[in-house]
């Protein structure tokens, strides 16, 4: 492991391009460090590296795999103290502004101008002696069962996050993907109960994937939904699967896809233009899709494993901005919905 960190460190020097990263539920470490610094972009998803997009679309950056080096390390499980962590008080201003988009989507939402919109909101925390390396290090001890990744380019910045939802996975013409939504706090017990709201908002969020993905494929399989504990969060999870028609891409599939109602709302782009319009922040990066495009480096066929980047913070100098997000339906409380956010909020908190 101290290798694998002390290349981290020397790319990170150099002001060259890496990702790093640990697949759910893995324990190995992979590492991609870019030759030079050039920005390398996704045209038609034929590429093969790391993609990094953002929410909107307009930006799908690339480090290749033909331009890094790649390496791999073992980690091993260990008990992580965050006894220690200090929290700050809510801002009450943060929390007025939060509470009065959410009230605007729901009057958009009793108006009929959409089923659902996803509000989100950006945190910004002042960082006292931060080190990259264990802030990533302590991000795969705590969230084991997510994707974890840290993601640097001088011309894009640095990432880093531990998000439980996966975009697509994609091998030949076989794919998975899931429906995440509705969120509660964990308070240590296996029982959870779900109200209507939450349940209705997963629905949504499947009902309109298996539909976006009828068109393209022989066959779609969905599961019950069942409870997933994501950190300090528990969300309701349906697994979705199925087999491509012949002449369908994986552009395709992605652009069907993204943004998902999980990270957008229903209809698509009635709700992106509400969340463009009112949320008064550019999530840049928050939301978008990140992860393994076409690449042979991990298995022995070439396949695509995407993830949608929440729980995720930009570092910025000696600040580190966090996303937090909310599906807001009829049925929202605009107080429970800042909670929510605030509960997220403690996913790189507590790395922090």
């Amino acid at each position: 492991m101290n290798g694998f960190f002390e290349k981290v460190k020397k790319q990170q020097e150099l002001k060259l391009p890496f990702v790093s990263y640990c697949k759910p539920n893995s324990d190995t470490i992979i590492g991609m460090f870019q030759h030079n610094d050039k920005l390398f972009d996704v045209v038609d998803f034929t590429e093969k590296g790391f993609v990094f997009a953002s929410f909107d679309g307009k930006r799908t950056h690339l480090i290749p795999e033909n331009q890094s080096e790649i390496i791999g390390v073992v980690w091993k499980k260990e008990v992580v103290d965050i006894s220690g962590n200090k929290q700050k008080l809510s801002n009450v201003s943060d929390k007025n502004n939060f509470e009065s988009i959410v009230a605007k989507g729901i009057r958009a939402i009793e108006n009929k101008e959409f089923k659902k919109v996803v509000l989100s909101r950006k945190e910004i925390i002042e960082l006292e002696n931060f080190d990259l390396l264990t802030t990533f290090e302590k991000l795969i001890q705590l969230y084991p069962n997510t994707f974890v990744y840290c993601f640097y380019h001088p011309k894009v910045g640095t990432w880093m996050g531990a998000t439980p939802e996966q975009l697509v996975k994609a091998n030949v013409n076989v794919f998975e993907t899931m429906a995440l939504a509705g969120t509660q706090k964990d308070y240590g017990s296996d029982e959870i109960v779900w109200e209507k709201k939450e349940r209705e908002e997963q629905q949504y969020v499947t009902d309109y994937i298996v539909d976006q993905l009828q068109g393209v494929a022989l066959e779609v399989s969905v599961t019950e939904p069942y409870s997933l504990k994501a950190g300090s969060v528990w969300h309701l999870k349906t697994d979705i699967w199925g087999v491509l028609n012949s002449g369908f891409s994986l552009k395709q599939v992605v652009h069907l896809l993204h943004p998902t109602p999980a990270v957008c709302g229903l209809p698509k782009e009635v709700s992106k233009a509400f969340i463009l319009e009112n949320e008064n922040y550019d999530r840049t990066f928050y939301t978008g899709f990140l992860g393994e495009l076409n690449t042979s480096f991990a298995v022995d066929s070439v396949s695509s494993d995407l993830f949608v980047n929440l729980r995720c913070m930009q570092i910025c100098d000696s600040q580190a901005h966090l996303y937090m997000g909310c599906g807001i339906t009829k049925d929202s409380i605009p107080e429970n919905e800042w909670l929510e956010s605030v509960n997220k909020s403690m996913t790189m908190k507590r790395a922090l």
